[in-house]
């Protein structure tokens, strides 16, 4: 996965500054998730292999009905150098830098059980202090974590469920 990222990250770049430089982010965002979308099912991502595919029906399979010239040329770009099943890589790295640019820290928050509107209110408002970035969260339940949360912000994961802390003691006490 590691390499794909690193092959996916100048391509990833390049779309995101196209798309900055046309103030067209949120298009170019939508596109991509698009594509990635349709790269990503088992059929399209089997058939992208195939050295019969020619580039311009690669393109036509995978963008959106409304998309714009520059994205084409793009999709055009990738099935020429054959990345086109970097797509999903693409998609999600060109969500990152599109996060950066608007100060937008993406968190997901796994709880034991389903936290309610007003904790997820306080959640958010506590992790924009401590980002100093607006916040969207994304919520998950994990019945194993037993109590509390874990909180994954990208680099930054907080790990404050009662199965991290009981996994903690334990170490500490085997050790």
């Amino acid at each position: 996965m590691s390499q794909a990222l690193t092959l996916a990250r100048p391509y990833a770049r390049a779309a995101h500054a196209v798309a900055r430089d046309e103030g067209r982010v949120d298009a170019w965002s939508q596109a991509l998730g698009f594509a990635a979308q349709v790269a990503a099912d088992p059929r399209v991502s089997g058939l992208l292999l195939n050295p019969e595919l020619a580039d311009g029906d690669a393109v036509a399979l995978l963008a959106p009905p409304d998309a714009e010239a520059s994205f084409l040329r793009f999709l055009g770009l990738l099935a020429q150098a054959g990345r086109l099943p970097l797509l999903v890589a693409i998609a999600g790295l060109f969500e990152q830098l599109r996060a950066e640019d608007q100060r937008v820290v993406r968190a997901t928050v796994t709880s034991a059980a389903m936290l309610s509107p007003q904790e997820l209110d306080t959640l958010r408002d506590a992790l924009k202090r401590r980002f100093g970035r607006e916040v969207e969260l994304g919520t998950a339940v994990d019945a194993s974590l037993i109590g509390g949360a874990v909180i994954d912000a990208g680099d930054v994961v907080i790990d404050g469920s009662l199965k991290g802390k009981l996994a903690r003691l334990q170490t500490v006490l085997a050790g």
